[in-house]
């Protein structure tokens, strides 16, 4: 076999490795797609845009901030959801924060809160004024480069697991065995893009609780949430709270 053979074969074989590495199951086994698009279209229907600015930009969605608003831009699918896999890609583009949101029947359900230097995986406060209290199951601070960087959320009966990029936790709970519903994205900030999102059926990896004993357990990576800065940045701590 010719050297140039060998090296085609090699670079084949180590390509397709890779692939299974960054594809092997962790808390779901994906399956039938439910949602899927490249997002490089400008914004519609079935999205519906609640606050803020969503456009086609370069290829790509970007949503950015209305100071006007005195909210954070937020666009939702109508879907309702059991179990089952959310996948996308993001970028920066001045933004101060986004996250990929799940609601509940009513009112907030999970959440993956990313800002360039921090990433939180959490359940989400459920009733705002009663007594049921967000539970950050991981807050890992971090440094995030300039351009893309790929999210991934699976909820499989009363768990989730939240990862971007490298970053990895998960966590339970008995509200997130209920309906699941209006996947969406929020920004605080202008802007940040969005591309590539794949929402997938998902069923339990029979090795799961094999796979979680590599995890961090809930709560036990909790950085420290950043202090509200003194007078804009104050203001920016306040809507980023509306905006959840």
């Amino acid at each position: 076999m010719k050297p140039t053979s060998l090296l085609t074969l090699a670079l084949s074989l180590a390509a397709t490795l890779g692939a299974r590495a960054e594809d092997k199951p962790l808390l779901a086994i994906p399956g039938k797609v439910i949602y899927e698009s490249k997002l490089d279209t400008a914004p519609g229907a079935p999205w519906k845009a609640a606050k803020g600015k969503w456009e086609l930009v370069e290829g790509v969605t970007r949503g950015s901030e209305l100071e006007a608003d005195k909210h954070g831009a937020v666009t939702r699918l109508p879907n309702k959801l059991r179990d089952f896999v959310v996948e996308y890609e993001f970028k920066f583009e001045g933004g101060r924060s986004t996250s990929l949101s799940i609601n509940a029947v009513k009112d907030h359900m999970a959440r993956i809160s990313i800002t360039p230097k921090s990433v939180a995986i959490q359940r989400d406060d459920n009733d705002h004024e009663g007594p049921d209290k967000a539970v950050v199951f991981a807050r890992f601070p971090t440094d995030l480069a300039p351009g893309w960087h790929k999210v991934r959320l699976e909820m499989v009966g009363d768990t989730m697991l939240g990862k971007v990029d490298d970053l990895m936790a998960w966590g339970t709970s008995d509200l997130f065995k209920t309906e699941k519903a209006a996947p969406g994205f929020t920004v605080a900030g202008q802007s940040v893009d969005f591309r590539n999102l794949t929402i997938r059926e998902a069923t339990l990896n029979p090795a799961w609780e094999e796979v979680k004993t590599t995890l961090p357990k809930p709560g036990e990576k909790v950085a420290p949430a950043a202090a509200p800065g003194k007078g804009k940045g104050k203001g920016a701590a306040k809507k980023k709270k509306k905006a959840e």
